[in-house]
């Protein structure tokens, strides 16, 4: 039987390739698929500890059975822009909406918070909050000419849903939105916004600050950092409980 395997960051410029058409044997699991990769690749086996498995843009325990016709991917540890509606279908590559106001996006236009913050507030909001992560122009002093940022866009937009609907239900919010930039991005501009509205001040700061720690820890991004002399892939880490996969 034939599974498809994806590559992401780092992984794919080890294979060499984004994707394969793999043929493995009935009662194959994630595991043995992961293994055969470490045999063929040695750099897998030095990163396997920090490598997250998922089957059909579902994290997956590496015991997990794969099935005719699976997608299964290899995840590296994740790195850590009003206009009318014909203008939103064009800005957005995939996008969630859905009846409580909240809203989760990923684009590869400028993010524009100014409308990510009409979209959400309502008469009975007494606070907004609006985080914006920024590219800047260094990494330890190593001078930074330009950012790129890739994902695994079906399993990323699912997650970024499920993180904000979850701190929704823990947090005395009124709704919230989760946006991320794919592409390249020159320094100074956003990447990423979170905006929260809420009756009250603390819960909204609390819920954007806890949404952008999940965000970097648990959706599938991967940024590659662009220098003067060179280019690295950014290794960020995991949520704890994803490596125990």
């Amino acid at each position: 039987m034939f599974v498809r395997v994806l590559f992401f960051g780092q992984l794919k410029d080890i294979v060499g390739s984004p994707e394969e058409d793999l043929e493995v044997p009935e009662g194959e699991t994630l595991d043995g698929i992961f293994n055969g990769y470490r045999r063929r690749f040695p750099r897998f086996d030095q990163l396997a500890s920090s490598i997250v498995l998922a089957r059909n843009q579902q994290f997956a325990d590496r015991a997990s059975p794969v099935a005719a016709g699976d997608e299964i991917a290899f995840l590296p540890p994740v790195s850590g822009g009003a206009a009318d509606a014909g203008t939103l279908a064009a800005r957005y590559i995939d996008d969630i909406r859905d009846d409580a106001g909240h809203f989760f996006a990923l684009t590869r236009e400028p993010i524009d918070s100014v409308e990510l913050k009409h979209r959400l507030l309502r008469g009975e909001d007494g606070a907004v909050v609006d985080f914006e992560g920024v590219v800047r122009n260094n990494t330890r002093g190593r001078a930074t000419r330009f950012l790129e940022y890739e994902c695994y866009e079906s399993m990323a937009i699912r997650m970024m849903a499920e993180i904000g609907r979850e701190i929704a239900s823990t947090h005395a919010i009124s709704r919230i939105a989760l946006v991320h930039r794919l592409g390249r991005m020159e320094i100074g501009e956003t990447s990423v916004a979170v905006v929260v509205t809420a009756p009250h001040r603390r819960p909204a700061f609390e819920a954007a600050l806890e949404g952008i720690n999940r965000l970097k820890k648990r959706v599938p991004i991967w940024k590659k950092e662009y220098f003067a002399d060179g280019e690295v892939w950014v290794e960020g880490e995991w949520d704890d409980s994803l490596l125990r996969h």
